[in-house]
């Protein structure tokens, strides 16, 4: 069958096979052909790099970081900018000939590596892109594991921002990438490499857990206002710390407001960010409401990372990208790692607009990244000793906009009152600013903060495993409930699979790049599931209570 595209690496893909037309997400075809042949040239300059660290020569850390970059820029809502890709293409071509010469057994590349950019790139990406491998599960695993590096890839950038790298981490990203070009690997060898990318993901994420504490402090139990100043403001979206930092930092006596929204309202839960007076709260709810809330905003939004959703005209030349992110149209912040960027544009602008809306007021409440849960671990052994909490439902994961995501909103609801939720990930803003009351002063809520921090729910859960003396981290009073979306929930739960959690439910549906045979793998060996009605789960769950 014929496509002007293909792409299906997100939970929102057309019909829950593929957007064959147009992204859901609102990318062209040309868009998602260039970011194919990002992917494809990415994987040949890995299979070089390591060749050339098979050969016991070193790779340089701004080929790493180019490698990462790269990755990144193709997540789900990361990067609709056609010819930011193209340079990004360009770049790396360039990159990967310069390597080449010192590879000794070039016959033994693939062709990826070999290809010197020469020809029509849109007829070259039609032929690299998912649908080259004709056999479906060995398709399936491939981008299983390049869905998974491609969220390993968005935590080691933002550590990399923050001067931190793991060349171990780096190494495994390349070798692996370069693994699914190889026609070598049985689908059992591409299994194991899941699991190997999952545990890598638990690395990475350490390393961006160290790099945020290190430049941050530990995450601590805060009261995040949602209502607004009458200062003008700039809002901040994505999920660079370090973006946020430097805005800040330019902010400092501007009379110029900055409040972060969706995936950065767990900045506020930094001891760090606390000593900017200007800092002043969260503005809205989950990415996909940003059409609404970025206009009524006002002034100048930057995104940082990836969650844009295509920009109406109204605030479109109030929209700026750094990083990652781009958007045709829409002005850009240039700098790489250890390099100051200037937001002065942006301070202008916000001079020149109207305060923000009030679309809400109050505080929610977050900070319990495992420094302050386990801080308050007598505390919370002793409530599950007691009887007074039951189980934990971890809810990490992501928000999007489909109606079937309400059931987490209506799950959150209908749990039984000794019950509590650890969160991390924008999905929390299904049930955030719900009364869910309290457990013995243990809010019912327990937020982790961003994606990444999911790291922060599995120290937790091996911490319980270690104090209740258990041989099998399954045997917790915990049920995992989570909501996915992009591909940073992919190396979430690969590297939840990594170290034995299993019963993992997933929805609001399993991801459509799973063959019916992969999905069974996971099913048989892990006990993945989808989630069914409301009621049902909670008799999965609690039984008849």
């Amino acid at each position: 069958m014929e496509h002007n595209m293909f792409c299906y690496q997100c939970q929102e893909t057309a019909g829950c096979t593929g957007c064959t037309r147009v992204g859901v997400c609102g990318k062209t075809a040309d868009v998602a052909a260039m970011q194919d042949l990002l992917v494809y040239v990415t994987k040949g300059l890995s299979a070089v790099t390591t060749a050339l660290r098979a050969q016991g020569l070193p790779v340089e850390q701004a080929v790493n970081h180019l490698i990462t970059l790269n990755l990144f820029t193709t997540i789900t809502n990361a990067n609709f900018d056609k010819e930011a890709i193209e340079v990004r293409i360009r770049a790396t071509l360039e990159a990967k000939a310069d390597l080449l010469a010192w590879v000794k057994e070039r016959e033994s590349l693939p062709e990826a590596a070999l290809w010197d950019g020469s020809g029509d790139w849109t007829v070259k990406a039609a032929q690299v892109g998912v649908l080259s491998t004709e056999n479906e599960d060995i398709r399936s695993l491939r981008e299983l594991i390049t869905y998974g590096l491609k969220g390993l890839s968005a935590y080691s950038k933002h550590a990399n921002a923050l001067m931190q790298d793991d060349d171990e981490v780096d190494a495994f990203l390349q070798r692996a990438l370069a693994a699914t070009l190889d026609d070598g690997p049985t689908a059992d060898d591409l299994v194991a490499l899941t699991l190997e990318t999952g545990k890598y993901g638990v690395q990475g994420m350490a390393l961006l857990d160290k790099a945020n504490i290190g430049a941050y402090g530990n995450p601590e139990i805060t009261r995040v206002n949602i209502g607004v100043g009458k200062n003008p403001g700039i809002l901040v979206s994505g999920h660079d710390l370090k973006d946020l930092e430097q805005l800040l930092e330019q902010t400092q006596g501007t009379g110029v407001d900055v409040y972060t929204h969706s995936e950065m309202l767990p900045a506020h839960y930094y001891p760090a960010f606390k000593k900017y007076s200007n800092f002043v709260g969260n503005y809205g709810n989950a990415w996909w409401k940003q059409k609404e809330e970025f206009e009524s905003f006002h002034g100048p939004i930057l995104m940082t990372t990836n969650c844009i959703v295509p920009p109406k005209e109204s605030y479109k030349d109030r929209l700026y990208t750094t990083g990652a992110a781009g958007f045709p149209g829409c002005k850009h912040i240039t700098g790489g790692v250890g390099e100051k960027k200037d937001f002065s544009a942006l301070i202008e602008h916000a001079k020149k607009c109207a305060p923000p809306e009030e679309i809400e007021t109050g505080e929610i409440v977050g900070g319990f990244a495992h420094a302050q849960v386990l801080a308050l671990a007598d505390q919370v052994v002793e409530a599950v000793k007691n009887g007074a909490i039951k189980k934990f439902v971890v809810m990490a994961g992501c928000d999007g906009r489909v109606k079937s995501r309400n059931y987490y909103t209506e799950f959150a609801k209908a749990l039984p009152r000794d019950t509590v939720i650890l969160t991390a990930g924008c999905a929390k803003y299904k049930y955030n600013k719900l009364d869910l009351g309290d457990i013995g002063g243990i809010p019912r809520v327990l937020d982790a903060g961003q994606c990444n921090d999911s790291y922060s729910l599995a120290v937790i859960a091996l911490k319980l495993k270690e104090v209740f003396g258990l041989d099998d981290i399954n045997d917790l009073p915990i049920v995992y409930n989570i909501a996915w979306y992009e591909q940073k929930a992919v190396i979430v739960l690969l590297a939840l699979l990594y170290l034995g959690v299993k019963n993992i439910h997933l929805g609001p549906t399993l991801p459509a790049f799973l063959s019916p045979n992969v999905a069974k793998v996971l099913v048989d060996n892990f006990g993945i599931a989808g989630i069914g009605t409301v009621e049902d789960d909670m008799k999965l769950f609690f039984g008849e209570n």
